[in-house]
């Protein structure tokens, strides 16, 4: 018998307008427990798939790119769905899944908190930690995947949101599900320009309905806190790197590069202007306990600069004098 692993995941893919639909059916009984496992480690994050008692393992996921986002419509039978500790993952696979269910039962635990949604009700989960999924009877349902960065910029403590419920009964979370459970009924009935142009709007309800559920006693200066702290620990252990920009630091730390500009504003400074001074006080530094043979230019290349007219104007302007004065003064 030919393995899953020997499959390519698009062997058995049907084009549906926009999207791509992969389902169980289209392998054996005894396939589809290890090809459903891999569809999900490739298309989500690395889990641990358990079918129903009975064995009777049935799912069907299609997907759709939605702009930055991806969509996946998802029908299946009853299982469990772990993510264990320490369980590597992809940088593509860096997201938060916001889960719109749509019918049957589904029990989501992440982080010490449990959350048994009923239809229409909404719960975000982080791809990337230890979570588990569970439904006895089976569930349809959506998913969004929404990267990382994408979360941070619109949710001050989005770590604080997974796991818990948003009802669709009503409020503004009724609001987000029925719009975002229309879109998706009706995507094959939309352009693929309209279908895109609808991406914003649904993240933007989505968000809006998040906040409304998150913890009253969250600290969003402290989150902004963490988040500085993070970036500037992002930025001390690159500094030696000439290519360090606002792209590098924004992919490194995964928040998005209006959001790290707007921590710095808080700090009446600039992103580059920040790492332009811890470049030039670690020149200080080394210009003032560098040995006698060695060349202000080499200090200056270590700490990323790569031009020496430059460096010198920065030094002058942050310290008062040339640093060749100052080399000359502790010789």
């Amino acid at each position: 018998m030919q393995s899953v692993s020997d499959k390519s995941l698009s062997s058995k893919v049907n084009v549906v307008e926009k999207g791509l639909k992969l389902s169980t059916a289209d392998f054996s009984v005894y396939e589809r427990r290890d090809w459903l496992q891999e569809m999900i480690c490739q298309e989500y994050t690395r889990v641990e798939v358990t079918p129903p008692v009975d064995g009777n393992l049935f799912n069907e996921t299609t997907f759709y790119d939605w702009e930055s986002l991806r969509l996946s419509v998802i029908k299946s039978r009853g299982l469990t769905i772990e993510k264990l500790a320490r369980e590597p993952y992809h940088n593509r696979q860096d997201n938060f899944l916001a889960v719109v269910l749509l019918s049957g039962q589904y029990l989501l635990e992440q982080s010490g908190r449990e959350v048994f949604l009923e239809p229409g009700d909404i719960t975000i989960y982080d791809a990337t930690i230890p979570h588990r999924i569970y439904s006895s009877v089976g569930f349809n349902k959506l998913i969004i995947s929404i990267p990382r960065a994408v979360m941070r910029d619109r949710v001050a403590g989005v770590e604080h949101c997974t796991a818990l419920q948003v009802s669709g009964k009503t409020g503004v979370g009724a609001v987000a599900t029925q719009f975002i459970q229309s879109t998706a009924s009706q995507i094959n009935d939309m352009r693929a320009d309209e279908f895109s142009a609808l991406s914003e709007q649904s993240l933007d309800l989505l968000t809006l309905a998040l906040t409304s559920v998150r913890p009253q006693n969250f600290n969003l200066s402290r989150s902004r806190s963490f988040s500085l702290r993070l970036v500037k620990d992002f930025i001390e252990s690159h500094l030696t790197n000439s290519l360090l920009d606002t792209a590098m630091i924004a992919s490194g730390t995964h928040l998005s590069p209006r959001y790290i500009n707007e921590l710095f504003q808080d700090e009446n400074t600039s992103l580059m202007r920040y790492v332009w001074m811890r470049r030039i006080e670690r020149c200080h530094r080394d210009i003032i306990n560098m040995p006698s043979g060695n060349h202000l230019s080499a200090i200056a290349y270590k700490w990323g600069f790569n031009d020496m007219s430059h460096f010198s104007r920065a030094f002058k302007q942050k310290f008062g004098v040339p640093p060749s004065v100052l080399r000359q003064s502790n010789l």
